[in-house]
Protein backbone atom coordinates (compact mmCIF):
# COMPACT_ATOMS: atom_id res chain seq x y z
CA UNK A 1 0.00 0.00 0.00
CA UNK A 2 1.08 3.44 -1.07
CA UNK A 3 1.14 6.38 1.34
CA UNK A 4 -0.14 9.31 -0.47
CA UNK A 5 0.52 13.14 0.77
CA UNK A 6 -0.44 14.98 -2.38
CA UNK A 7 -2.18 14.50 -5.49
CA UNK A 8 -0.99 14.38 -8.76
CA UNK A 9 -3.11 15.25 -12.48
CA UNK A 10 -2.70 14.55 -15.80
CA UNK A 11 -1.12 16.82 -17.19
CA UNK A 12 -3.64 19.86 -18.40
CA UNK A 13 -6.07 18.19 -16.48
CA UNK A 14 -7.75 17.40 -13.29
CA UNK A 15 -7.97 14.01 -13.79
CA UNK A 16 -6.36 12.20 -11.23
CA UNK A 17 -3.04 10.56 -12.01
CA UNK A 18 -3.16 7.09 -10.78
CA UNK A 19 0.79 6.03 -10.64
CA UNK A 20 0.87 2.46 -10.69
CA UNK A 21 -2.88 1.44 -12.21
CA UNK A 22 -1.91 -1.32 -14.71
CA UNK A 23 -4.23 -2.00 -17.21
CA UNK A 24 -3.81 -5.88 -16.92
CA UNK A 25 -5.20 -5.01 -12.93
CA UNK A 26 -6.24 -2.09 -12.90
CA UNK A 27 -6.26 -1.36 -9.43
CA UNK A 28 -4.25 0.02 -6.80
CA UNK A 29 -4.47 0.53 -2.60
CA UNK A 30 -3.54 3.68 -1.14
CA UNK A 31 -3.29 4.99 2.28
CA UNK A 32 -4.01 8.92 1.95
CA UNK A 33 -2.76 11.15 4.80
CA UNK A 34 -4.62 14.20 4.39
CA UNK A 35 -3.59 15.89 7.13
CA UNK A 36 -0.25 16.31 5.81
CA UNK A 37 -1.14 17.45 2.47
CA UNK A 38 -0.98 21.38 1.30
CA UNK A 39 -3.86 23.44 2.80
CA UNK A 40 -5.53 19.82 4.57
CA UNK A 41 -6.91 19.25 1.00
CA UNK A 42 -7.37 17.04 -1.59
CA UNK A 43 -8.42 19.83 -5.06
CA UNK A 44 -11.28 19.40 -7.14
CA UNK A 45 -10.86 16.25 -9.55
CA UNK A 46 -12.05 13.19 -10.92
CA UNK A 47 -11.34 9.82 -11.97
CA UNK A 48 -12.84 7.11 -14.13
CA UNK A 49 -11.81 4.22 -11.81
CA UNK A 50 -14.63 4.32 -8.54
CA UNK A 51 -12.68 5.00 -5.48
CA UNK A 52 -13.84 2.73 -2.22
CA UNK A 53 -12.46 4.13 1.22
CA UNK A 54 -12.53 3.39 4.73
CA UNK A 55 -11.88 6.63 7.39
CA UNK A 56 -8.97 4.83 9.69
CA UNK A 57 -8.78 8.38 12.00
CA UNK A 58 -9.76 11.98 11.63
CA UNK A 59 -13.15 13.22 9.96
CA UNK A 60 -12.88 14.18 5.99
CA UNK A 61 -15.26 16.15 3.85
CA UNK A 62 -16.32 15.51 0.82
CA UNK A 63 -17.54 18.09 -1.00
CA UNK A 64 -19.28 16.98 -4.99
CA UNK A 65 -22.07 19.23 -6.99
CA UNK A 66 -24.82 18.02 -4.99
CA UNK A 67 -22.80 19.01 -1.99
CA UNK A 68 -20.93 17.44 1.10
CA UNK A 69 -20.58 14.78 3.20
CA UNK A 70 -19.02 14.09 6.57
CA UNK A 71 -17.58 11.10 6.64
CA UNK A 72 -16.06 10.39 10.95
CA UNK A 73 -13.44 7.86 11.73
CA UNK A 74 -14.64 3.94 11.08
CA UNK A 75 -16.87 5.09 8.20
CA UNK A 76 -16.73 4.96 4.09
CA UNK A 77 -18.04 5.01 1.04
CA UNK A 78 -17.88 4.65 -2.56
CA UNK A 79 -17.07 7.68 -5.24
CA UNK A 80 -19.01 6.84 -8.62
CA UNK A 81 -16.74 6.72 -11.65
CA UNK A 82 -15.93 10.18 -13.15
CA UNK A 83 -17.79 12.22 -10.63
CA UNK A 84 -16.19 15.83 -9.20
CA UNK A 85 -14.86 15.44 -6.20
CA UNK A 86 -12.63 17.18 -3.53
CA UNK A 87 -11.68 16.73 0.34
CA UNK A 88 -11.26 18.27 3.33
CA UNK A 89 -9.82 17.18 6.46
CA UNK A 90 -12.16 18.73 9.47
CA UNK A 91 -9.68 18.90 11.97
CA UNK A 92 -5.48 20.26 11.61
CA UNK A 93 -4.54 19.28 14.60
CA UNK A 94 -5.40 15.50 14.52
CA UNK A 95 -4.21 12.27 11.99
CA UNK A 96 -6.19 12.35 8.89
CA UNK A 97 -6.07 8.85 7.48
CA UNK A 98 -8.11 7.57 4.53
CA UNK A 99 -7.62 3.49 3.38
CA UNK A 100 -8.28 3.33 -0.37
CA UNK A 101 -9.11 1.02 -2.90
CA UNK A 102 -9.24 2.50 -6.22
CA UNK A 103 -10.21 0.18 -9.22
CA UNK A 104 -11.78 0.21 -12.48
CA UNK A 105 -15.00 -1.99 -12.84
CA UNK A 106 -13.93 -4.11 -15.75
CA UNK A 107 -11.43 -6.38 -13.04
CA UNK A 108 -15.46 -7.45 -11.54
CA UNK A 109 -16.91 -7.42 -14.03
CA UNK A 110 -14.74 -9.27 -16.76
CA UNK A 111 -15.11 -8.64 -21.02
CA UNK A 112 -17.33 -5.19 -22.08
CA UNK A 113 -20.92 -5.96 -22.51
CA UNK A 114 -20.60 -9.22 -20.54
CA UNK A 115 -23.86 -10.54 -18.61
CA UNK A 116 -21.79 -9.26 -14.91
CA UNK A 117 -21.42 -6.03 -16.18
CA UNK A 118 -25.10 -4.94 -17.66
CA UNK A 119 -26.52 -6.68 -14.22
CA UNK A 120 -24.36 -5.14 -11.76
CA UNK A 121 -22.34 -2.69 -13.14
CA UNK A 122 -23.83 -0.41 -15.09
CA UNK A 123 -26.59 0.39 -13.47
CA UNK A 124 -24.74 1.87 -10.76
CA UNK A 125 -21.61 3.59 -12.77
CA UNK A 126 -24.09 5.25 -15.46
CA UNK A 127 -26.69 6.51 -12.76
CA UNK A 128 -26.04 10.50 -12.26
CA UNK A 129 -27.60 10.43 -9.45
CA UNK A 130 -24.99 8.46 -7.41
CA UNK A 131 -22.18 10.33 -6.73
CA UNK A 132 -20.95 8.62 -3.42
CA UNK A 133 -22.65 5.70 -1.49
CA UNK A 134 -22.13 6.43 1.88
CA UNK A 135 -21.46 3.42 4.49
CA UNK A 136 -21.51 4.06 7.94
CA UNK A 137 -21.49 1.36 11.02
CA UNK A 138 -24.72 0.54 12.83
CA UNK A 139 -26.53 -1.29 10.01
CA UNK A 140 -25.86 -5.10 9.23
CA UNK A 141 -24.75 -4.71 5.43
CA UNK A 142 -23.16 -1.48 6.06
CA UNK A 143 -21.14 -3.06 9.24
CA UNK A 144 -20.50 -6.14 6.70
CA UNK A 145 -19.57 -3.86 4.18
CA UNK A 146 -17.11 -1.94 6.02
CA UNK A 147 -15.33 -5.05 7.22
CA UNK A 148 -14.77 -6.52 3.70
CA UNK A 149 -13.87 -3.26 2.82
CA UNK A 150 -10.59 -3.40 5.78
CA UNK A 151 -10.50 -7.03 5.15
CA UNK A 152 -9.50 -6.29 1.13
CA UNK A 153 -6.41 -4.53 2.20
CA UNK A 154 -5.34 -7.09 4.96
CA UNK A 155 -4.10 -9.57 1.36
CA UNK A 156 -0.72 -9.54 0.89
CA UNK A 157 0.13 -8.86 -2.93
CA UNK A 158 3.00 -11.52 -2.15
CA UNK A 159 0.69 -14.38 -1.33
CA UNK A 160 -0.69 -16.98 -3.93
CA UNK A 161 -3.32 -15.90 -5.17
CA UNK A 162 -3.71 -12.08 -3.99
CA UNK A 163 -5.46 -11.13 -7.32
CA UNK A 164 -8.30 -13.64 -7.34
CA UNK A 165 -8.50 -13.24 -3.62
CA UNK A 166 -8.97 -9.42 -4.01
CA UNK A 167 -11.04 -9.40 -6.89
CA UNK A 168 -12.99 -12.01 -5.06
CA UNK A 169 -13.53 -9.59 -1.86
CA UNK A 170 -14.39 -6.76 -4.18
CA UNK A 171 -17.16 -8.48 -5.77
CA UNK A 172 -18.65 -9.46 -2.59
CA UNK A 173 -18.71 -5.29 -1.26
CA UNK A 174 -20.04 -4.81 -4.68
CA UNK A 175 -23.02 -6.58 -4.49
CA UNK A 176 -23.73 -4.90 -1.37
CA UNK A 177 -23.30 -1.37 -2.98
CA UNK A 178 -26.06 -2.92 -5.14
CA UNK A 179 -28.36 -3.25 -2.70
CA UNK A 180 -27.50 -0.38 -0.39
CA UNK A 181 -28.05 1.92 -4.14
CA UNK A 182 -31.31 0.41 -4.79
CA UNK A 183 -33.23 3.00 -3.56
CA UNK A 184 -30.99 6.19 -5.18
CA UNK A 185 -31.21 3.94 -8.43
CA UNK A 186 -35.31 4.01 -8.20
CA UNK A 187 -35.59 7.39 -8.15
CA UNK A 188 -33.87 8.18 -11.69
CA UNK A 189 -32.21 11.32 -12.67
CA UNK A 190 -30.82 12.39 -15.68
CA UNK A 191 -27.08 13.24 -17.15
CA UNK A 192 -26.24 16.85 -16.32
CA UNK A 193 -23.98 18.32 -19.08
CA UNK A 194 -23.08 21.19 -16.79
CA UNK A 195 -20.83 18.86 -15.41
CA UNK A 196 -19.04 18.52 -18.61
CA UNK A 197 -19.21 22.22 -19.15
CA UNK A 198 -17.34 22.37 -15.69
CA UNK A 199 -14.80 20.15 -16.87
CA UNK A 200 -14.04 21.81 -20.06
CA UNK A 201 -13.74 25.44 -18.07
CA UNK A 202 -10.97 23.58 -15.62
CA UNK A 203 -9.31 22.02 -18.36
CA UNK A 204 -8.84 25.30 -20.13
CA UNK A 205 -7.71 26.88 -16.70
CA UNK A 206 -5.03 24.62 -16.28
CA UNK A 207 -3.80 25.17 -19.95
CA UNK A 208 -3.94 28.92 -19.56
CA UNK A 209 -3.24 29.85 -16.20
CA UNK A 210 0.22 31.21 -16.49
CA UNK A 211 -1.74 33.73 -19.14
CA UNK A 212 -4.27 36.11 -18.35
CA UNK A 213 -7.72 34.49 -18.35
CA UNK A 214 -11.18 36.85 -18.54
CA UNK A 215 -14.34 35.79 -17.65
CA UNK A 216 -15.64 35.92 -21.11
CA UNK A 217 -12.58 33.85 -22.95
CA UNK A 218 -13.02 31.07 -20.22
CA UNK A 219 -16.93 31.74 -21.16
CA UNK A 220 -16.16 31.53 -24.48
CA UNK A 221 -13.89 28.60 -24.36
CA UNK A 222 -16.88 26.16 -24.02
CA UNK A 223 -19.68 28.33 -25.39
CA UNK A 224 -21.78 29.88 -22.40
CA UNK A 225 -22.44 32.72 -21.61
CA UNK A 226 -21.02 35.10 -18.46
CA UNK A 227 -23.56 35.17 -16.68
CA UNK A 228 -23.56 30.97 -17.05
CA UNK A 229 -19.93 30.43 -16.30
CA UNK A 230 -20.67 32.18 -13.07
CA UNK A 231 -23.60 29.94 -12.28
CA UNK A 232 -21.91 26.80 -13.13
CA UNK A 233 -18.89 27.40 -11.24
CA UNK A 234 -21.13 27.78 -8.23
CA UNK A 235 -23.62 25.39 -8.67
CA UNK A 236 -20.95 22.48 -9.33
CA UNK A 237 -17.35 23.46 -7.85
CA UNK A 238 -19.31 25.86 -4.92
CA UNK A 239 -17.31 28.61 -5.74
CA UNK A 240 -16.40 31.69 -8.27
CA UNK A 241 -14.62 31.46 -11.83
CA UNK A 242 -11.74 33.96 -10.40
CA UNK A 243 -11.05 32.40 -7.18
CA UNK A 244 -10.97 28.83 -8.70
CA UNK A 245 -8.43 30.46 -11.12
CA UNK A 246 -6.61 32.22 -8.11
CA UNK A 247 -6.57 28.76 -6.04
CA UNK A 248 -4.97 26.66 -8.74
CA UNK A 249 -2.40 29.48 -9.93
CA UNK A 250 -1.42 28.98 -5.55
CA UNK A 251 -1.52 25.10 -6.24
CA UNK A 252 1.22 25.24 -9.19
CA UNK A 253 2.99 27.56 -7.52
CA UNK A 254 3.49 25.06 -4.41
CA UNK A 255 4.44 22.89 -6.55
CA UNK A 256 7.06 24.71 -8.06
CA UNK A 257 8.44 25.99 -4.43
CA UNK A 258 8.22 22.17 -3.70
CA UNK A 259 10.50 20.89 -6.74
CA UNK A 260 12.62 23.43 -7.19
CA UNK A 261 14.93 26.73 -6.93
CA UNK A 262 13.49 28.96 -8.98
CA UNK A 263 13.24 32.11 -7.82
CA UNK A 264 10.17 33.71 -5.95
CA UNK A 265 9.53 36.39 -8.91
CA UNK A 266 9.83 33.47 -11.76
CA UNK A 267 7.31 31.63 -10.04
CA UNK A 268 4.70 34.54 -9.19
CA UNK A 269 4.71 35.25 -12.97
CA UNK A 270 4.77 31.05 -14.56
CA UNK A 271 2.01 31.01 -12.23
CA UNK A 272 0.01 34.22 -13.40
CA UNK A 273 0.02 35.73 -10.08
CA UNK A 274 2.07 38.72 -11.21
CA UNK A 275 4.07 41.11 -8.75
CA UNK A 276 5.82 39.26 -6.34
CA UNK A 277 4.28 41.39 -3.70
CA UNK A 278 1.14 40.62 -4.47
CA UNK A 279 2.26 36.94 -4.87
CA UNK A 280 3.49 37.12 -1.02
CA UNK A 281 0.13 38.10 0.26
CA UNK A 282 -1.95 35.79 -1.46
CA UNK A 283 0.52 32.86 -0.77
CA UNK A 284 0.60 33.41 2.91
CA UNK A 285 -3.88 33.53 2.87
CA UNK A 286 -3.36 30.41 1.36
CA UNK A 287 -0.28 28.36 2.97
CA UNK A 288 -0.16 30.44 6.16
CA UNK A 289 3.59 30.76 5.56
CA UNK A 290 5.76 32.94 3.45
CA UNK A 291 6.58 31.25 0.03
CA UNK A 292 9.98 30.61 1.46
CA UNK A 293 9.27 29.38 4.63
CA UNK A 294 7.10 26.81 2.29
CA UNK A 295 9.93 26.04 0.31
CA UNK A 296 11.88 25.60 3.00
CA UNK A 297 9.51 23.65 5.25
CA UNK A 298 8.66 21.13 1.78
CA UNK A 299 12.07 20.46 0.73
CA UNK A 300 13.45 19.96 3.96
CA UNK A 301 11.13 17.00 4.13
CA UNK A 302 11.94 15.80 0.84
CA UNK A 303 15.72 15.29 2.77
Amino acid sequence: MKNIQSIEFYTGSKEELLPGFASDFPYIASKSELDKYIGHFAPWHWHRPVELFYMESGSLEYYTPHGKILFPAGSGGMVNSNVLHMTKAVSRSEPNIQLLHIFDTSLLAGEQGSRLEKKYITPIVTAPQIEIISIFPGKDKQDEALSLILKAFQISNDEFGYEMKLREILSEIWLILCELSCPMQEKGGEYNKINDKVKMMMIYIHEHYAEKISISQLAAAVYLSERECFRVFHDCLHTTPMEYIKTYRLQMACQMLARGQKPLTDISHACGLGSSSYFGKVFREYAHCTPSEYRKKWQDCDT
